[in-house]
């Protein structure tokens, strides 16, 4: 990201709609003592300017230094207030929370019959759609209501909101401790990757089952499944168990499609849960039910009761995208594959403030894949680059790991031998330092260390020798993380049977589409 987008405020404006600015132009301009106003003036400055120039903005004239960053508190404020006030952005969760605003003026107000009726239609919403948080903060408030009026309209009022301050309490420490614990598996994975030890997968065990909440499932309403399902996707993923991963993202998606209403209200966790899924399927190498899950996630995104805002214009890309490219990995069709290089690097140009660095990273490493796979080494090498030489961001390491073993093949194929020592060199320091060399990725690069001196005739029986050597390492639960950033097996296979890697997992595809395995379902 550039540093004049860094700017929060230039950063919004820029993200406004047509509809939205007008609609901010009109909410400004109901009182005439707004229509010059120095915030109407900066706004409609940042709007006209490509990108954010304080000197700019200082020699117009419109506010002193001493006083910019107020002022562009103050705009940031009003274009935010705005928003809220437009209906395309009235999600359930924001229309509950202004009756509870409109319920705390009338309580303000000592109107207290009035405020606990727009009280109760409130609760009776939020419970509806599991939004138990505002339900427990509307049932504090008629509880201060009802101990400065007494309403004697039930005898047993008082009862009846301890009992539902309890129970929303309970449900809301449950889905607290859930969420947590997803969050915390989550942030593991980004910074660790998977388990790389029997220790390491004790400890992630150890830690899950301490930290799960003991629960009976007819507990469990949908915010609480939801989040159990989600921290078991997580520690699945985080373990290597990939069916488990599949079941578990089944059952979250499922939760959704029973219940179609609630990913209209939920848009963002249902395009979580069936991502998850389609990335366990690609795992797992189940390419039928992928396909049919890809076109699920289109059917509801494309449907008119899916909302439309920014973050979810930007998360539909994000998945279907990256899915499109897994769809393409499973099959081994490289070069169609390339057909969307160019939308997706549009795509990222245009939800750049949407999505975070590293999953750009992660679309520039699969598509340096599909540009190996098409056998388009330099291609390769321009992506791969993009991963390396970023300082400034913290990457999972498996990715940075895997994109200098990648860098050192494409090298090696585009035949810069020149480039392949440094590379050799820049590779081991980097998975020295991160104590993260295993046993394929030394085998990996001692064989290319040792490419120099092998003579052409001999390349096929070396070919041989690491194939043999790594496929031992195919399903070992530590080892084979290696062959899901990187198919070396099948690199080999094309190399020893003298075939394009396309036409190796094309037939390795086939193999799959025709045993279909039918025996793989949710439990």
């Amino acid at each position: 990201m550039t540093n004049e987008q860094k700017d929060n405020l230039f950063v919004l404006v820029k993200s406004l709609t047509k509809s939205e600015k007008r609609q901010f132009t009109l909410y400004v301009g109901r009182m005439d003592s707004n229509e010059d106003s120095k915030f109407l003036n900066l706004f409609q400055l940042l709007d006209k300017i490509k990108r954010y120039d304080e000197k700019l903005i200082l020699n117009k004239g419109i506010v002193s230094k001493q006083q910019l960053s107020n002022l562009k508190a103050h705009l940031y404020k009003q274009i935010l207030i705005s928003l809220r006030m437009n209906p395309m952005h009235k999600n359930i969760r924001i229309q509950i929370r202004e009756q509870l605003d409109f319920a705390t003026i009338l309580y303000q107000k000592g109107l207290y019959k009035q405020s606990l009726k727009v009280l109760e239609k409130a609760k009776l919403l939020a419970n509806k759609h599991e939004e138990k948080y505002i339900a427990y903060e509307i049932v504090e408030l008629e509880k201060v209501i009802e101990s400065q009026y007494i309403t004697r309209s039930l005898s047993n009022r008082t009862e009846t909101l301890i009992g539902e301050s309890e129970s929303l309490r309970a449900q809301n420490n449950l889905a607290t401790q859930l969420s947590n614990l997803s969050l915390q598996l989550y942030e593991r994975l980004i910074k660790a990757g998977y388990a790389k030890s029997d220790q390491e997968f004790r400890e992630i065990t150890q830690f899950f089952y301490e930290n799960l909440p003991k629960t009976e499932n007819e507990q469990l309403g949908f915010r609480e499944k939801l989040w159990y399902y989600k921290a078991h996707v997580w520690y699945s993923f985080l373990t290597q168990d990939f069916l488990s991963t599949y079941r578990y993202s089944s059952k979250w998606v499922e939760m959704f499609e029973e219940s179609p209403a609630m990913i209209s209200i939920h848009p963002v966790f249902y395009l979580k849960g069936i991502n998850y899924l389609m990335e366990s399927l690609v795992l797992i190498k189940y390419p039928s039910k992928f396909k049919l899950a890809l076109k699920q996630m289109e059917y509801w995104t494309e449907h008119s009761s899916f909302p439309k805002n920014d973050n979810l214009r930007a998360l539909s890309f994000q998945f279907y995208f990256s899915n499109k490219l897994n769809m393409h990995f499973l099959e081994g069709s490289f070069e169609e594959a390339q057909i969307l290089i160019p939308e997706i690097k549009k795509g990222i140009n245009e939800n750049i403030n949407q999505i975070d660095p590293h999953h750009i990273m992660m679309f520039y490493y699969k598509i340096a894949c599909v540009y190996f796979g098409a056998e388009d080494y330099e291609n390769c090498i321009i992506f791969l680059n993009k991963i390396i030489s970023n300082k400034s961001l913290k990457m999972r390491e498996d990715l940075l790991c895997f994109s200098r073993v990648l860098n050192i093949f494409a090298h090696y194929e585009a035949g810069f031998d020149y480039h392949l020592e440094n590379h050799l060199r820049e590779t081991y320091k980097f998975l020295i330092k991160m104590n993260d060399l295993h046993e394929v990725q030394k085998a990996m690069i001692r064989f290319v260390k040792g490419l120099g001196d092998i003579y052409p005739h001999e390349l096929k029986t070396a070919f041989e020798g690491l194939y043999v050597e790594l496929k031992q390492y195919e399903n070992d639960p530590y080892e084979r993380r290696s062959f899901l950033y990187l198919d070396i097996l099948s690199w080999l296979e094309s190399k020893i049977n003298n075939k394009p890697i396309a036409t190796v997992i094309k037939e390795k595809a086939s193999s799959i589409n025709r045993k279909e395995r039918s025996s793989i379902s949710p439990l």
